[in-house]
């Protein structure tokens, strides 16, 4: 089974996604199920993780009902306030939600993060997901990658998801910090990690990349966190700034050519399987 752990799905609303800039224009439309699954099935993607891509409630809603007429949507990351003292009444209504398996908060370019994460409210809410075996998906950037790691080492009663491998800064070949400050999150063998995003953190002014970089990026985030905690994500629709899906895809791919088996298997579905317990293979091609 092929999963990609990290697409979105929405109904354009400018209003609902301030993280949109100008250079976005692109992507601002609805990105929905029926247009992600014919770039799928070129890829033989059998299932895919929905990550929410705005801060309210009704987002995971949106995405849970999409989940439920599309069996290929095999699992969903949703939103909710975390820092809310009455965050185990909110989670009851998403009780019977199989499809639910963690939340996320958007850190990046947030100058309250570190606050935040450090903030006992926020930790106590992450706590109480972690109690009920949701995970907490990581979106920072790096130079936040250390304001992250005393969160993270005490957040480990269930799986932590670090996305877009902490989004180095490739375009400015800032190698060597990244790979400092993101080794004290990948000795946490709680914290696992998307290789996804990568496309957007690569391409420079002209909208070019060289994905002998990447590739430098993907090794080491192997060396680092081992095949069995990384996962393919191609951050679709966002990715197509800079490179189709398939392109996106094929990155990943050339680059696992050189691995085990098992190694592939495991970047390309069963990380994902075994952290969002996927079952079973949930394709359903004639679906959109």
């Amino acid at each position: 089974m092929r999963i990609d752990s990290h697409v979105h799905f929405w109904r354009y609303e400018p209003s609902d996604y301030p993280w949109m800039s100008a250079d976005m224009d692109a992507i601002k439309r609805d990105r929905m199920p029926l247009d992600a699954r014919s770039l799928f099935d070129q890829k033989q993607i059998d299932a895919c993780v929905a990550v929410q891509a705005r801060m309210q409630e009704f987002e995971t809603d949106f995405l849970l009902g999409l989940a439920q007429t599309r069996p290929w949507i095999a699992a969903v990351i949703g939103w909710v306030d975390l820092a809310d003292e009455r965050l185990p009444e909110r989670l009851e209504r998403w009780r019977a939600a199989k499809h639910l398996k963690g939340f996320r908060h958007i850190l990046q370019n947030d100058p309250a993060a570190d606050s935040l994460v450090n903030g006992e409210d926020f930790r106590r809410g992450v706590r109480t997901l972690q109690a009920r075996s949701l995970l907490y998906e990581v979106l920072i950037s790096a130079d936040q990658l250390p304001l992250v790691v005393d969160f993270c080492r005490a957040m480990d009663r269930h799986w932590l998801v670090l996305d877009h491998l902490g989004k180095p800064d490739i375009r400015n070949r800032q190698f060597d910090a990244w790979v400092r400050d993101v080794t004290p999150l990948a000795d946490l063998p709680h914290v696992v990690c998307k290789l996804s995003g990568i496309v957007t953190e690569a391409n420079d002014a002209q909208g070019a990349y060289d994905e002998s970089h990447i590739q430098r990026y993907l090794d080491a985030a192997l060396e680092l966190f081992g095949a069995r905690r990384l996962m393919f994500g191609s951050d679709w629709p966002v990715c197509s700034l800079v490179a189709s899906y398939a392109v996106t895809t094929q990155i990943i791919e050339r680059w696992s050519a050189k691995l085990s088996t098992v190694e592939r298997d495991s970047i390309f579905g069963n990380t994902a399987a075994h952290v969002y317990e996927i079952a079973s293979p949930a394709a359903n091609r004639g679906s959109s």
